[in-house]
């Protein structure tokens, strides 16, 4: 089985945050949004909005905000007080109040949870104090530096070669400076040369000035080996002095379980959380503040927000109680009940509970609409609310499920005109066993089941002009449709369309 519903929804339509809550597009503009569950011979079930896999779920929750089901067996709409309060804030236009009001609510619960954070890490660090103060002292005393361990790693690894160094530097020593050195033997190489230079006509030239320059190097080169050996043996303490310093950092490495690069980085934590300790009391304090001024602001625009629902809460009664007489419950009572909630209880959405509640006999206490009403009531119940509120309601399309049981007449009449009235302005289904209501509508099905060698088969058939006037005459006179009945259908119907 594959059951597809289309919408047509409006912009800002709640259905569409909810599309893109779940990152789903939105439908452009003049397309419409399709809803779609399929039934597998198997039992698995599969849902898609605008062909792309949602779970059930989500397509339940999407369904719930474009269609709402009104009457005596129905568990959601208006029956569900939960959503009463958004009821009331749609009738009142109190829409941009409460948005005012959840934004006021989220500076207060950020601000709260900042100092709750704030309070917790102080209660940590207080129980920490004396390991971090002894640490902090440690690391302290220690003073170890960025990239300290790789460089005395280095400087010990070539002390601990010294003796191969030495014995390097001392056979470079004896080949530069000894019998003589090489320094002596390019001088006298040159002198020699520099007595027939003359002769040579200038041909000697650059053979004199190599000599000299290889002299000047030798004497360099025999300087720094000389400082090299001195640097060698200035401080016989200095891998022993190295090591220390090495194992004493690589030991504190251990203690903290960190590498000894990130000693550094630990001791300025170690002293930030400490002076944070120190200080934490002013930014508690400012936090408080904080806490104080934002939950007033909220408090300030939930009680404005408050009163606009105690407002709306009495222009609903009036407008419901009007509704009430042509249906015939002029001796029930509609009331909408607002209860201040304890502050442990306040939410975005305010502080106030909102039910709407009925008291269908004279002195009778109020109660929820579901509990006090009868079946037949209830219906008719729920079509006087939802006529009060038809330009608050956010459903494009209103399902009335047996509005008209229990009742006929001037009764019945007035239910199918008050749903006439709605579906002006959206789109309202009803099922109705009532001539009056059936004439009331723009748009006919008759349901049938038929019995066949293969089943019983339920059908839905679309009517013609002609077959509703039939249908209509059929819901009048029974088995049997006579002229009369026709003659009656065709008054009830251009009536109901005066």
């Amino acid at each position: 089985a594959s059951v597809t519903a289309s919408f047509e929804v409006a912009p800002g339509h709640p259905a569409l945050a909810l599309l893109a809550d779940q990152g789903l597009p939105a439908p452009e503009p003049g397309e419409a949004l399709i809803l779609r569950r399929t039934l597998a011979a198997d039992g698995r079930s599969r849902a898609f909005v605008n062909d792309e896999p949602v779970s059930i779920g989500f397509l339940r929750g999407l369904g719930d905000r474009l269609v709402e089901i009104e009457g005596q067996f129905a568990s959601q709409g208006l029956l569900d007080p939960a959503t009463h309060r958004a009821a009331l804030d749609a009738i009142g236009k109190l829409e941009k109040r409460a948005r005012a009001v959840a934004d006021a609510h989220g500076a207060w619960h950020r601000a709260a949870t900042a100092l709750a954070a704030a309070e917790e890490a102080h209660a940590r660090a207080r129980q920490e104090e004396d390991y971090l103060r002894h640490a902090a002292a440690e690391l302290t005393q220690l003073d170890p530096k960025p990239g300290e361990e790789a460089t005395l790693a280095e400087t010990r690894t070539r002390m601990m070669q010294g003796e191969k160094l030495a014995e390097a530097l001392s056979a470079a020593d004896e080949a530069l400076i000894g019998d003589g050195g090489v320094e002596g033997r390019f001088a006298t190489a040159r002198r020699a040369l520099l007595r027939i230079a003359e002769r040579a006509g200038g041909r000697l030239d650059p053979v004199l000035a190599a000599l000299e320059r290889a002299s000047e190097e030798a004497a360099e080169a025999a300087a720094q080996l000389e400082r090299a050996a001195a640097a060698l043996e200035a401080d016989p303490r200095g891998l022993e002095a190295v090591e220390e310093r090495l194992f004493a950092l690589r030991a504190m490495a251990r203690k903290f379980r960190v590498e000894p690069e990130a000693l550094a980085a630990l001791r300025d934590e170690f002293a930030a959380r400490l002076g944070a300790l120190d200080d934490s009391g002013k930014t508690r304090a400012a936090l408080a503040k904080t806490v104080e001024a934002t939950r007033r602001s909220f408090l300030d625009e939930a009680e404005a927000l408050s009163e606009g629902r105690k407002r709306a809460a009495r222009s609903l009664d009036k407008a419901v109680a009007a509704e009430l007489g042509p249906l015939k419950l002029e001796r029930a009572v509609f009331r909408t009940r607002i209860d201040r909630l304890a502050e442990g209880d306040w939410t975005a959405l305010g502080l106030d509970r909102v039910t709407f509640e009925v008291a269908t006999n004279p002195g009778a206490a109020p109660g929820p609409i579901g509990r006090i009403a009868s079946g037949g009531e209830l219906a008719r119940f729920l079509l006087a609310v939802k006529v009060a509120l038809q330009a608050g309601s956010p459903a494009t399309t209103l399902v009335f499920d047996e509005v008209d049981a229990g009742i006929g007449g001037a009764t019945a009449a007035a239910v199918g005109q008050r749903l006439a009235r709605l579906a002006g302005a959206t789109q309202v289904l009803v099922v109705t066993h009532s001539p009056q209501v059936a004439a009331c509508a723009a748009h006919h099905w008759r349901v049938v089941k038929r019995d066949g060698s293969a089943g019983t088969r339920t059908e839905i058939e679309p009517l013609s002009p002609e077959a509703r006037r039939e249908e209509v005459a059929r819901m009048l006179a029974g088995a049997r449709i006579t002229d009369e009945a026709r003659a009656a259908a065709d008054r009830l119907i251009a009536g109901q369309r005066r």
